[in-house]
């Protein structure tokens, strides 16, 4: 069983940082992909970024390139999310999940098998 633990959100102003953490359980979580999706309410679940098991290809959603940074750590088991230039319409949920599912897609949620409980992120205008 693989537990995905986030960490790091909490308020902040327009324009301020954050910098989220997924620590996961498991001894194979450098195989893995990760992502970090986010859930606004009233919205469905959307893709923010992700990252290969070797940290060597990082791919982003529209909505947050050149402002968020995803990295990981293969021994804490940790992924982070370098959250900048933050937003009001940043605010959501933010989920880091596994890829487990095989395949070369990043973007759906479809292709993730194991989620954390989330963390809140709110930016004030």
């Amino acid at each position: 069983q693989v537990q995905l633990v986030e960490s790091g959100g909490g308020l902040v102003q327009a324009g301020g940082s954050l910098r989220l953490s997924c620590a996961a359980s498991g001894r194979t979580f450098s195989t893995y992909a990760m992502g970090w999706f986010r859930q606004a309410p009233g919205k469905e679940r959307e893709f923010v970024a992700a990252i290969s098991g070797s940290g060597g290809t990082t791919i982003y959603g529209d909505s947050v390139k050149g402002r968020f940074t995803v990295s990981r750590d293969n021994v804490k088991r940790t992924v982070y999310l370098q959250m900048n230039s933050l937003k009001p319409e940043d605010t959501a949920v933010y989920y880091c999940a596994r890829r487990g599912i095989p395949t070369t897609q990043y973007m759906n949620v479809r292709y993730y098998d194991y989620w954390g409980q989330g963390t809140q992120v709110t930016v004030s205008s």
